[in-house]
């Protein structure tokens, strides 16, 4: 049985989160593994050649003007655990103002987004994107740089890949996890509360904190 909206912010407010096996399959099985990928707000790595790239300009981010083309281009692979009814519950979600994207564009061509769901103080970093070269790795430091400003202490990436690691991602124990959480469900944080700076804002903001 697919869950209801509210449901599926219960079981994040508990730590478990769902996954479809594929596109289609229907089905969806919940998680809560051992150890927790997380990356830190404010704070995640952005190489000298990914600095060189923002610096050169053509860069911008959108908060959640093309929230549903986020998502259908994180599920257009040829493997992706998420289906239909996700992506459903991923647009009520965001209806209901708990489920928002950053969309970046390269010369005004989407180039990559990051989408996610927040509850209090911590955004589930559901899924990310490349359509041009560091596509994800752009929205990755916008995302970071934005909760920072909107109050939130918990950016949770689920699993720890190779590719979040570079840019600053851990590895934590699900009791260590847990009890980040359950500090950042205390927390009133607002994703729109604060605009996007732009990229020029964005590389003085991380080369003068960095």
């Amino acid at each position: 049985m697919t869950p209801t909206p509210a449901q599926l912010l219960s079981a994040y407010a508990q730590g478990v989160f769902p996954m479809a096996e594929s596109a289609g399959d229907p089905r969806l099985n919940w998680f809560d593994p051992p150890r927790r990928g997380i990356l830190p707000v404010g704070r995640v790595h952005a190489s000298r050649s990914l600095l060189r790239d923002l610096r050169r300009g053509g860069w911008s981010a959108h908060l959640d003007g093309d929230f549903g083309a986020v998502v259908t281009a994180c599920a257009d692979r040829g493997e992706t655990w998420i289906n239909a009814p996700l992506a459903d519950l991923y647009h009520r979600l965001h209806l209901a103002g708990h489920a928002h994207a950053i969309t970046i564009r390269r010369q005004g061509d989407f180039a990559g987004g990051v989408f996610g769901v927040t509850l209090g103080g911590a955004f589930f970093g559901e899924s990310m994107v490349s359509a041009r070269t560091n596509g994800s790795k752009m929205a990755l430091i916008w995302a970071s740089s934005h909760l920072a400003r909107c109050g939130f202490t918990l950016f949770d990436t689920q699993f720890l890949t190779p590719h979040l690691a570079r840019m600053g991602g851990i590895e934590i124990p699900r009791a260590r996890y847990r009890a980040l959480l359950a500090h950042a469900l205390t927390v009133d944080a607002d994703f729109s509360a604060a605009g996007l700076p732009d990229a020029d804002q964005l590389w003085q903001e991380i080369t003068h904190t960095s």
